[in-house]
């Protein structure tokens, strides 16, 4: 530094060393660097490495103040603008408000149209992925384990008697299947909540229907990361079961669900936004719904391509989607399960 120089030269002509270095020891060197019982050289006598205390500076969107980063006020929406206190931010908020609005927006579709990762559910039988249909799996409450419609129905060809094809429990009758089901519950079993949700919704296995306890179950589950049960909950404001029938309250729901990987939701997701008009919308959604095996949106695709609002190059990605989904989830023992009963339909 200048003043280092300066005086490193000064020592040099006067030849007296000792009161020049005394002297140089006790100055604070503004170097960038910390000077906390530091040397001549802006290091520390007790560390080999400099630490840095340059502050980077921002501009305040309303007075044009400079100011360090850490001590800014940033607009805590779209994090594009920082002031130099709250005041300056309220003041700037009416001539922020529009260009804030439209990056929020962006910021929300980059989330929502981004693909989620996959959700690697095996069957714990045959270790193969669970089918995205609810009729190719089935919940066994008797040891929580989801089975895909093949095992089910290969071991109840074994049976004499249905079991549970992991545990080998014999199916309950409807009161005890609600017991087996609550002390899941006990244990902290999301889809076990989830699914007592559901009965109560539908009324089955002897409950009485109760719109609200489904809504209160279907929240702790989703809590705990149940995204069926923000599909559910999102139903529930769109029908008005329960709670005041309210659709930007389902959308928002709706729009968690499909953010985590839910590709049921992604199809009335592609409704809407067909139905608004807005197709290029709702060709991104249901892409993302056939990546995830949701067979109605491949019917979908192909209906905006058929329409003009899709690509042929678009239709053709959502039939190779289609085929790696169906890669992955086929198997001959399935099949055969489907051919003995429609109802362990899995794609």
């Amino acid at each position: 530094m200048p003043e280092i120089n300066d005086a490193s030269s000064a020592a040099a002509d006067s030849g007296d060393d000792e009161p020049l270095i005394e002297k140089l020891q006790t100055m604070k060197v503004d170097d960038g660097f910390s000077n906390t019982n530091s040397d001549v050289d802006g290091f520390s006598n007790t560390s080999t490495s400099p630490v840095c205390n340059t502050k980077t500076l921002s501009t305040c969107a309303n007075c044009g103040k400079e100011g360090s980063d850490s001590d800014m006020n940033i607009c805590n929406k779209c994090e594009m603008v920082k002031y130099c206190n709250a005041a300056c931010k309220k003041k700037h908020r009416s001539k922020h408000k529009k260009k804030c609005e439209r990056r929020v927006a962006e910021l929300h579709d980059e989330k929502l149209f981004k693909q989620p990762p996959p959700k690697e559910e095996d069957c714990p039988i045959c270790f193969q992925l669970l089918p995205m249909l609810n009729t190719g799996r089935g919940y066994y409450t008797c040891c929580g384990k989801t089975i895909c419609s093949g095992c089910i129905h290969a071991v109840h060809m074994v049976d004499d008697e249905e079991k549970c094809p992991f545990c080998r429990t014999p199916a309950p009758d409807d009161e005890e299947n609600i017991r087996r089901l609550k002390k899941r519950i006990e244990l902290g079993d999301d889809v076990a909540i989830y699914g007592l949700g559901c009965y109560y919704s539908n009324r089955k296995y002897g409950l009485h229907q109760n719109y609200a306890k489904a809504l209160e179950l279907w929240h702790r589950a989703a809590e705990m990361g149940n995204i069926e049960s923000y599909h559910n909950i999102g139903d529930a404001y769109l029908h008005g079961r329960g709670v005041q029938r309210d659709m930007k309250k389902a959308r928002h729901y709706w729009e968690i669900a499909a953010m985590a990987g839910d590709v049921d939701v992604r199809f009335n997701l592609g409704v809407s936004e067909k139905n608004a008009g807005k197709m290029d919308r709702a060709l991104k959604h249901w892409m993302l719904g056939v990546r995830g095996g949701q067979s109605d949106s491949l019917a979908a695709v192909k209906g905006l391509f058929t329409n003009g609002h899709a690509t042929k190059e678009d239709y053709t990605k959502a039939l190779r989607a289609r085929q790696e989904y169906l890669d992955e989830i086929k198997s001959v023992q399935r099949d055969e399960a489907v051919a003995f009963d429609k109802r362990y339909k899995y794609y």
